[in-house]
């Protein structure tokens, strides 16, 4: 037997509460806006290894000498009208140690070859910046890299030495590939990507010396392709809202399928409101923990709305209120032991991590405490306010046939259920 609590007489103070939040929020977008990730506006998506230059390859010849790097070992392509056009291809499994390779390349007439890493590290690993040149001259030369698994780079040291940044960095491979993807939006300060990118490595190479960096790739992802984005992640958060009102309407009456939209609109505007006041970089995954909190809330609040319909025909009384606070407080303890629980998780994540699981961790925090919040108030305020003057027996039609005994309750006693 529950203790019926007059959640109801909470209804109005909670509708103002809600409201204030909401126009908190809308007037932070226009004063701070939203800080877009790199998934909704232009930006930089660039993949960078962190290890010491292994080797320092020149040519003094007057041939055009291309160096390239495969998967199964290096070649040097020679051309030009003063020697014959050929390619010289060095195998990693004939030359498996940097001292090896170094030695072949020096065999090329005109090819100087230095090693300044680890003479005995393994050739499988070398590779090469792609945004240096792969021509090979005197004054020029060019750097092979080889990871260094006895020095390696964290994720962290990335994150510190790029914190003056707007980027987000992620760790890619294992201690022997190790790579970092590195995740930058152009901002004012940034009049193009070409300075977005020269920014960047220059932080690296300041951190971490001047020939420790190497690009792996780069691409840009540009206005069009974010802005497509943009409208992709309106276009599925209405369709999911839309799914989830025509499920409601049809499992319960229209009241509660709109009052439950309203529920799910409320939780998104108090993360919004957040999210621009708090000034937490709204990406992809951030958005993930919108739609998670879409799913969590609707949950919660069916529960509610399947204890309501069900107390239609269980409680005899003249007032709406009274069913809503009889079925509230049947499933209050629920409601908040499930929340209580959910908070373990992503106060955890909002402690132990950072990065965008962080913000996710943030957003879904403040997702589940509105939306068990709404679920309670502002969902039931709404179908109070829908049924003011609701009468036994109204929308009958829509209420699932119970056939235990009827309870008849004295409300004005609060007394137990």
């Amino acid at each position: 037997m529950k203790t019926v609590k007059k959640f109801s007489k909470a209804f109005p103070a909670c509708a103002v509460l809600s409201s204030v939040l909401i126009l908190f929020g809308i007037a932070g977008f226009f004063i701070r806006g939203i800080n877009f990730g790199i998934d909704f506006v232009p930006g930089l998506l660039e993949e960078v290894r962190i290890a010491p230059a292994a080797v320092e390859v020149s040519y003094s010849g007057s041939a055009n000498v291309g160096l390239g790097i495969s998967s199964t070992g290096l070649e040097l392509v020679i051309t030009g009208t003063s020697s014959e056009n050929e390619t010289k291809f060095f195998s990693y499994a004939q030359n498996p140690t940097v001292k090896d390779i170094a030695a072949s390349l020096s065999e090329v007439e005109g090819v100087t070859v230095s090693v300044k890493g680890s003479e005995n590290a393994d050739s499988y690993g070398i590779y090469l910046d792609s945004s240096s040149t792969s021509r090979l001259s005197k004054n020029d030369p060019v750097l092979l890299y080889v990871s260094d698994e006895s020095n390696v780079v964290t994720v962290d040291e990335v994150r510190a030495a790029l914190a003056s940044e707007n980027v987000v960095v992620k760790e890619l491979g294992d201690a022997s590939s190790r790579s970092f993807q590195i995740r930058a939006a152009i901002s004012k300060t940034s009049a193009s990507s070409d300075t977005l990118q020269s920014e960047i490595m220059g932080s690296l190479k300041a951190r971490f010396g001047e020939d420790n960096v190497a690009i792996i790739k780069t691409d840009f992802v540009g206005s069009g392709f974010s802005s497509s984005n943009g409208m992709k992640s309106v276009i599925l958060a209405v369709f999911t809202l839309f799914v989830i009102w025509l499920y409601c309407s049809v499992r319960f009456h229209w009241d509660f399928a709109l009052g439950a939209i309203i529920g799910l609109v409320h939780d998104c505007f108090i993360m919004f409101t957040f999210i621009s006041w708090f000034q937490i970089e709204f990406s992809a995954t951030s958005f993930a923990a919108v739609l998670t909190i879409f799913g969590y809330s609707i949950n919660a609040t069916i529960v509610i709305l399947d204890r309501i319909r069900e107390n239609i025909r269980l409680v005899q009384t003249k007032s709406f209120n009274d069913i809503l606070d009889a079925s509230i407080s049947g499933t209050i303890t629920r409601s908040v032991i499930t929340t209580v629980t959910t908070l373990f998780a992503s106060v955890s994540l909002l402690i132990f991590t950072s990065g965008s699981i962080e913000n996710f961790a943030a957003i879904l925090t403040v997702g589940l405490l509105s939306g068990c919040y709404s679920s309670i108030f502002i969902v039931s305020g709404f179908i109070s306010l829908m049924r003011r003057h609701w009468e036994p027996g109204e929308f009958s039609a829509h209420v699932r046939p119970h056939t235990g005994k009827k309870i008849v309750a004295s409300f004005n006693s609060a007394q137990n259920v």
